[in-house]
Protein backbone atom coordinates (compact mmCIF):
# COMPACT_ATOMS: atom_id res chain seq x y z
CA UNK A 1 0.00 0.00 0.00
CA UNK A 2 1.46 3.72 -1.18
CA UNK A 3 1.88 5.85 1.96
CA UNK A 4 -0.95 8.10 0.27
CA UNK A 5 -2.95 4.99 0.29
CA UNK A 6 -2.31 4.28 3.73
CA UNK A 7 -3.41 7.87 4.79
CA UNK A 8 -6.89 7.69 2.77
CA UNK A 9 -7.71 4.31 4.27
CA UNK A 10 -6.63 5.32 7.66
CA UNK A 11 -8.68 8.50 7.31
CA UNK A 12 -11.60 6.48 6.10
CA UNK A 13 -11.21 4.26 9.33
CA UNK A 14 -10.78 6.63 12.67
CA UNK A 15 -13.96 8.81 12.20
CA UNK A 16 -16.27 5.69 12.02
CA UNK A 17 -14.24 3.56 14.61
CA UNK A 18 -13.07 6.66 16.65
CA UNK A 19 -9.48 6.36 16.88
CA UNK A 20 -7.65 8.89 18.50
CA UNK A 21 -5.98 11.54 15.58
CA UNK A 22 -2.50 10.94 17.15
CA UNK A 23 -2.40 7.43 16.55
CA UNK A 24 -1.35 8.23 12.98
CA UNK A 25 -0.19 4.14 11.77
CA UNK A 26 2.80 4.39 9.50
CA UNK A 27 2.06 1.12 8.08
CA UNK A 28 -0.69 -1.45 7.03
CA UNK A 29 0.47 -3.89 9.77
CA UNK A 30 -0.09 -0.53 12.57
CA UNK A 31 -3.63 0.23 10.94
CA UNK A 32 -4.72 -2.98 11.38
CA UNK A 33 -3.54 -3.78 14.72
CA UNK A 34 -4.89 -0.40 15.75
CA UNK A 35 -8.20 -2.07 14.02
CA UNK A 36 -8.19 -4.54 15.68
CA UNK A 37 -8.27 -3.81 18.99
CA UNK A 38 -10.73 -1.19 18.51
CA UNK A 39 -12.75 -4.32 17.28
CA UNK A 40 -11.74 -6.67 19.75
CA UNK A 41 -13.30 -3.56 22.33
CA UNK A 42 -16.47 -3.44 20.19
CA UNK A 43 -17.08 -6.78 20.11
CA UNK A 44 -17.15 -6.95 23.66
CA UNK A 45 -19.32 -3.82 24.86
CA UNK A 46 -20.75 -2.94 22.06
CA UNK A 47 -21.79 -5.79 19.21
CA UNK A 48 -24.72 -4.32 17.69
CA UNK A 49 -23.23 -0.65 16.77
CA UNK A 50 -19.66 -2.69 15.37
CA UNK A 51 -22.60 -4.83 12.98
CA UNK A 52 -24.44 -1.77 12.08
CA UNK A 53 -21.12 0.33 11.39
CA UNK A 54 -19.76 -2.78 8.68
CA UNK A 55 -23.39 -2.64 7.25
CA UNK A 56 -22.37 1.37 6.59
CA UNK A 57 -18.95 0.66 5.67
CA UNK A 58 -20.37 -2.21 2.82
CA UNK A 59 -18.71 -4.99 4.33
CA UNK A 60 -20.08 -7.75 2.99
CA UNK A 61 -22.41 -9.98 4.83
CA UNK A 62 -21.18 -13.16 3.30
CA UNK A 63 -17.14 -12.42 4.50
CA UNK A 64 -18.16 -11.34 8.11
CA UNK A 65 -20.05 -14.93 8.60
CA UNK A 66 -16.84 -17.07 7.84
CA UNK A 67 -14.56 -14.72 9.94
CA UNK A 68 -17.15 -14.58 13.05
CA UNK A 69 -16.82 -18.39 12.75
CA UNK A 70 -15.38 -20.77 15.32
CA UNK A 71 -13.59 -22.38 13.18
CA UNK A 72 -11.72 -19.39 11.29
CA UNK A 73 -8.26 -19.59 11.17
CA UNK A 74 -7.56 -16.24 13.18
CA UNK A 75 -9.72 -14.35 16.28
CA UNK A 76 -12.67 -12.73 14.82
CA UNK A 77 -11.58 -9.05 15.61
CA UNK A 78 -8.52 -9.66 13.47
CA UNK A 79 -10.69 -11.17 10.59
CA UNK A 80 -13.28 -8.17 10.75
CA UNK A 81 -10.41 -6.00 10.92
CA UNK A 82 -8.95 -7.66 7.73
CA UNK A 83 -12.49 -6.92 6.03
CA UNK A 84 -12.52 -3.65 7.39
CA UNK A 85 -9.05 -2.09 6.09
CA UNK A 86 -9.63 -3.88 2.42
CA UNK A 87 -13.17 -2.47 1.75
CA UNK A 88 -11.93 0.93 3.09
CA UNK A 89 -8.34 0.56 0.71
CA UNK A 90 -11.05 -0.85 -2.29
CA UNK A 91 -12.57 2.39 -1.81
CA UNK A 92 -9.95 4.90 -1.83
CA UNK A 93 -8.50 2.67 -4.66
CA UNK A 94 -11.51 3.30 -6.59
CA UNK A 95 -11.46 7.03 -5.87
CA UNK A 96 -8.26 7.53 -7.44
CA UNK A 97 -8.58 4.88 -10.34
CA UNK A 98 -11.88 6.73 -11.10
CA UNK A 99 -12.27 10.48 -11.81
CA UNK A 100 -15.16 12.40 -12.37
CA UNK A 101 -15.78 15.70 -14.12
CA UNK A 102 -17.23 18.25 -12.31
CA UNK A 103 -20.81 19.15 -12.76
CA UNK A 104 -21.30 22.42 -15.43
CA UNK A 105 -24.35 24.80 -14.92
CA UNK A 106 -25.04 24.46 -11.28
CA UNK A 107 -26.92 27.54 -11.70
CA UNK A 108 -29.63 26.14 -14.32
CA UNK A 109 -30.87 22.99 -11.59
CA UNK A 110 -33.94 23.64 -9.11
CA UNK A 111 -34.60 22.37 -6.28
Amino acid sequence: MTDTTLQRTSALIKGPFELESAQDPHSEAELLALLAERIEEMLEKRPEYLMSLLYRLDVLEEKIGPVMHPSAPEPPHIGLARLVLERQRQRVETKQSVKTPPLKDMDDWTW
